[in-house]
């Protein structure tokens, strides 16, 4: 099975389309340190809970969207290694100096999964 590292983001509503840019220029660099997939999803139908909810988790306001992506390699190996060459390379550097949200509210982690069908 894969390794996933997934992520969860408020965007300003109006930022969708340099959100879009961004991550289609972030994903060449994740593939090319070894992931086999990049997802980007904008939220459509992302309800509001009683007691927890995507919103809350990442402290969204009126006017953002929660997006939802993961990116997965072929193994956390694979995974942790890539994460250490973006760490060292200058473009994923540049790219964290731009980037269309509020970072600081981002929740992530990474994942084993256990069903895959």
């Amino acid at each position: 099975m894969t390794y996933v590292d997934g992520f969860v983001v408020a965007v300003p509503a109006a930022n969708r389309e340099s959100y879009r840019r961004f991550a289609a220029e972030a994903a060449p660099l994740f593939k090319e340190f070894g992931a086999t997939r990049f997802v980007e999803c904008w939220g459509d139908d992302v309800p509001e809970g009683k007691l927890t909810d995507f919103r809350r988790a990442v402290q969204a306001k009126d006017d953002e969207v929660v997006v939802f992506s993961w990116i997965e390699y072929p193994s956390k190996e694979v995974r942790d290694a890539a994460h250490a060459r973006m760490k060292e390379d200058p473009r994923m550097g540049a790219m964290g100096g731009e980037m269309p949200f509020d970072g600081k509210r981002m929740i992530f982690g990474g994942f084993l999964p256990i069903l895959d069908v």
